[in-house]
């Protein structure tokens, strides 16, 4: 069973926000709440963040929006194990905060998608299009459609929702791959060290 974790950005996500909707549609939903929405700080944010997955059961599906993108790749990069798969909206740039050094800049390691708007005021559509690239995330532009919040119109965002589900089900594919891996593994352990020494090359 996944936890899905709602990570919102500076400010938090008031009843109107899409992050807020999605929560009525996940009974298993739970929301990362910050001591200080007015000021982003990476080190105390993600750290909520890990405190939030240590306490869940389960695998966790991330749902983060803005400055929350930031602090769920830098916590999950701790415990990539543990992360299911990453829906992450409008990342703020990191630059703004002094904050790239303290990212990871490779693949997560698990499904993730970056989505991007491309007049969005807190990143430039060819910045969140870079990290996308350096996670190696699906990255899905939405046109001019601001921060993706609900200033720009985003209450019920049934797209983003869909896009969600996508990443479960991507989840889900790995998990299964995986498992018919360890299966055959196990059937043909001569067979599959063979194909593992070869592939070296």
């Amino acid at each position: 069973m996944n936890t899905t974790l709602i990570v919102p950005g500076l400010n938090g996500s008031g009843a109107a926000h899409w992050q807020t909707w999605f929560e009525t549609l996940l009974p298993d939903a739970c929301r990362v709440e910050q001591d200080d929405w007015a000021h982003a700080d990476l080190e105390l944010w993600s750290q909520r963040v890990l405190d939030r997955i240590d306490a869940a059961t389960g695998r966790i599906v991330l749902v983060a929006h803005s400055f929350g993108c930031l602090a769920s790749v830098a916590a999950a990069a701790q415990r990539h194990d543990r992360i299911a798969a990453a829906l992450l909206v409008a990342p703020a740039d990191p630059r703004k905060f002094g904050a790239s050094a303290l990212l990871p800049q490779w693949h997560l390691g698990f499904p993730s998608i970056v989505v991007a708007s491309s007049n969005d005021p807190w990143v430039a559509l060819g910045t969140a299009r870079y990290w996308a690239g350096r996670w190696a995330s699906r990255f899905v532009n939405v046109g001019a459609r601001g921060h993706i919040n609900t200033d720009a119109g985003f209450g019920p965002w049934p797209e983003g929702f869909e896009l969600y589900e996508s990443l479960l089900r991507a989840e889900s594919r790995t998990v299964t791959n995986a498992a018919v891996g360890a299966r055959a593994c196990q059937k043909h352990p001569k067979r599959m060290a063979h194909a593992s020494a070869t592939s070296r090359f």
